[in-house]
């Protein structure tokens, strides 16, 4: 049966065990001989992560996710919020944008924390400007909210 994983990142890029996303991806791969389909990064807003993705490899085609936050909080933070954060939803599709060019294979986005149908339909508008400009056929998006 194929499956998806899904990693939570902290503010550091890391995963909460503190290993980085290259190294759970590899590290996951490598013990069930590359089982799952694909991967999400979800649970961290994108400065908190995007870092962790500049160095590139073969693992970049692994990831094929993303449900960010709109917040730029710790979880601790948003765990224990004053306020509901919601980011900046033309920001965050910016961020979804940049994100696409780096990880090709991305086409499944959503949202995580903080975000709502505005945070989607800034997303799907940039992402398919983005999709337009590159005169793609074959990069199918589906969208979901936190």
């Amino acid at each position: 049966m194929p499956m998806t994983i899904s990693f939570t990142v902290e503010t550091d890029g890391r995963l909460p065990s503190g290993k980085t996303l290259v190294g759970g991806i590899t590290q996951t791969d490598a013990e069930t001989a590359a089982c799952p389909a694909h991967y999400m990064i979800n649970c961290g807003h994108p400065s908190h992560f995007a870092g962790e993705l500049r160095e590139g490899g073969a693992w970049h085609n692994r990831i094929r996710g993303l449900r960010a936050d709109a917040s730029k909080r710790s979880h601790a933070e948003l765990d224990a919020p004053a306020d509901l954060d919601i980011g900046n939803p033309v920001e965050l599709a910016q961020e979804y944008r940049v994100l696409r060019e780096r990880l090709k294979g991305l086409n499944v986005l959503g949202g995580c924390c903080g975000t709502d149908h505005r945070h989607l339909e800034a997303i799907s508008a940039s992402c398919h400007e983005q999709h337009n400009r590159e005169g793609q056929t074959n990069r199918t998006v589906g969208m979901s909210a936190g």
